[in-house]
């Protein structure tokens, strides 16, 4: 039977109920109508529950998700979506730089931290934190400084903490020949075609029909396959972001934000924007403002002019200070100068973040800013920082390592435990782009930041 993941009603509500606690609507009816029902809850880390609804349970979460839909926000002037208002909240919005210039070796370090910091997190997402610490820990690798190896592993642990199923064969140190695909790889790809076909005055509209040419529907997750679905069915931008798609503020968009930060080197507020327009094909307003913040924090870092402590400050600058997004960067970074041990940075995030799922931009996007901060920038560790940190371990550690590559700013910062086994090739889907190097991916990427 096929079970198609993140799309099945009966599980969308679940997680919409849980979105709606979270972004200040009131679904407690609604919640005691589905349980009165027979309704089952979301499920905690699988893209679907294992047996398929009822056809009225099905119909009944149809119903039911276009009613939560309706329900007004408490939050929503504070949180808004649309980019004007977002402005308007946002007293330090960066000015407009002077045009900085950087090497194609700097873009070509961020790629190749991006992709190193993806791979290290792959063999162990969706386990949970305990699990990550103790398979690190049986083979001498923790606190994590390295890539997880099954060697030395005893069989009890592997049975109770079994590695990433699809990513075990490609990502553990023994397996890995080259950067396999992932989508974590695949969006900045796509944004790199959206750019090379539209230039930096692209619109929502654009990202969608790439999508629909370039995109394989199965190499989407979480809302990207819901408002892939959506436009299927004829709904449109920004609609899709928000049509029964209870996944709006994951980590989507962010995953998709670092070509904006890259192609604007010295110009957090240009990259903020076109992060804006790509991330609200598919998310609202946290999941759009992490995008958003890690553009502007790629962006300021790209000029290789500051540390990552001032960029992380430029990035707060482009997010709604009063939002759920820039109180958890802000009491994260506070966390991180204040801890010694970075274990206990991470136990109080979990604490502090733990009715969000392991996959929603707030923890993560916290996360990675406590991982930067805590490793004071540094390549090795704040990817590995940001791994064990026990959320979505490839996108986090993607994320911080590609801040960190591009602040180290050449490829030969980066150590060859890390680049060596990348063999400057990268498989994917996306158009013409397998096998690429990341040599040519820095090339291109100079070429686009470099267009008017």
């Amino acid at each position: 039977m096929l079970r198609l993941t993140w799309v099945q009603p009966e599980d969308l509500l679940g997680h919409e109920l849980h979105q709606a606690e979270q972004d200040g609507r009131e679904p407690s009816a609604i919640a005691a109508r589905w349980r009165a029902a027979g309704g089952p809850g979301a499920p905690l880390r699988a893209g679907a529950s294992a047996v398929p609804a009822s056809p009225y349970l099905r119909l009944l979460a149809k119903d039911l998700l276009d009613e939560l839909a309706d329900l007004p926000s408490r939050l929503a002037e504070t949180e808004p979506t649309e980019l004007g208002r977002i402005r308007a909240l946002c007293p330090a919005w960066p000015s407009v730089p002077a045009a900085a210039s950087p090497p194609e070796s700097r873009l070509e370090a961020a790629w190749l931290g991006r992709a190193a910091g993806c791979l290290l997190g792959k063999p162990v997402e969706k386990l949970p934190l305990e699990g990550i610490r103790r398979l690190a820990r049986a083979t001498g690798n923790w606190p994590l400084r390295t890539w997880f190896t099954a060697r030395g592993v005893p069989p009890e642990l592997t049975a109770t903490y079994p590695w990433n199923r699809r990513s075990a064969t490609t990502s553990l140190a023994e397996n890995i020949d080259g950067m396999p695909e992932d989508d974590d790889l695949d969006h900045p790809l796509l944004s790199l075609l959206l750019l090379t076909r539209h230039g930096k005055a692209f619109t929502t509209t654009d990202v969608a029909r790439l999508w629909l040419d370039e995109l394989p529907a199965g190499r989407t997750f979480t809302a990207e396959r819901v408002a892939y679905r959506n436009l299927l069915s004829g709904v449109e931008p920004p609609r899709t972001a928000r049509h029964r798609n209870p996944f709006r503020e994951w980590i989507g968009a962010l995953i998709r934000a670092d070509v904006h930060g890259w192609t604007n080197p010295g110009d957090p507020g240009a990259a903020a924007e076109q992060a804006h327009r790509d991330a609200t094909l598919t998310h609202t307003a946290n999941g759009v403002y992490a995008a958003m913040f890690t553009a502007a924090t790629i962006a300021e870092a790209a000029t290789g002019a500051h540390d990552v402590h001032h960029c992380l400050r430029t990035g707060l600058t482009v997010v709604p200070p009063a939002s759920r997004l820039a109180h958890a960067v802000r009491h994260a970074i506070r966390l991180a100068r204040n801890t010694a041990d970075f274990d206990t940075v991470v136990d109080e995030l979990h604490t502090v973040h733990r009715t969000y799922h392991w996959v929603h931009a707030i923890p993560n996007t916290a996360l990675i800013a406590a991982a930067l901060t805590h490793a004071d920038g540094d390549f090795t560790g704040s990817i590995c920082r940001a791994v064990a940190g026990g959320l979505d371990t490839d996108s986090a550690g993607a994320t911080a390592g590609s801040i960190a590559g591009v602040l180290a700013g050449h490829p030969t910062a980066l150590p060859e435990r890390w680049t060596t086994p990348l063999k400057n090739r990268l498989a994917t889907s996306v158009g013409d782009f397998n096998g690429i190097g990341f040599d040519t991916l820095a090339h291109l990427t100079h070429r686009e930041a470099h267009r008017s």
